[in-house]
């Protein structure tokens, strides 16, 4: 992996950090989901899973080593990094009207997929009872409402001013990757 590559992985690691601490007190209300999107959108499957894993580790030690979190942000956050990666590669790192709809609906699945593997994971962990699960379910659904609203307003303003912003980092010529100043 190139030194520049690392560098803009690890800023912007430090910049999905800042976000999800400026927003740690709104239930539900969050950034890292469009921001590592456009990410992996702009620059590809690898480099947007290498980011969710570095994202995901430093989560932890800033906010504790919780099993149940640590397995919900190693999966939920690559499968979100290789999908918009994959999707951005389709769509040769462009944002179109199409594109855009397609990103909206992919946010909106994983803001959904968020708590829903949350609902898996964290009864599953702890041993919950029947009633206990019930009731986390039931005390997830207004998080699981702003989560999934607020990723699909981010996609829906964010995506398209941050994909083109990451993409003058990389432009594709003759088949390489050349670095363009910003």
């Amino acid at each position: 992996m190139q030194a520049k590559r690392i560098v803009l992985i690890g800023a912007y690691c430090a910049v999905l950090i800042g976000g999800q601490l400026a927003l740690s007190g709104i239930a539900g209300v969050e950034v890292v989901t469009v921001m590592l999107a456009a990410f992996a959108f702009a620059f590809g499957r690898a480099d947007g899973v290498i980011l969710s894993i570095a994202f995901s580790l430093l989560r932890c030690v800033l906010f504790g080593f919780f099993p149940n979190v640590i397995i919900l942000y190693f999966v939920y956050y690559p499968a979100l990094a290789f999908c918009f990666g994959w999707f951005g590669k389709k769509c040769d790192k462009k944002v179109t009207v199409k594109s855009h709809a397609v990103a909206v609906a992919l946010a909106l699945v994983f803001g959904a997929l968020f708590t829903a593997l949350d609902n898996v994971i964290t009864p599953l962990y702890y041993g919950y009872s029947k009633k206990l699960t019930q009731i986390y379910h039931a005390a997830s659904i207004p998080v699981l409402i702003s989560q999934t609203v607020c990723a699909v307003f981010t996609v829906l303003f964010l995506f398209p001013p941050l994909v083109k912003t990451l993409n003058r980092f990389t432009t594709r010529r003759k088949g390489k990757e050349v670095n363009e100043q910003p």
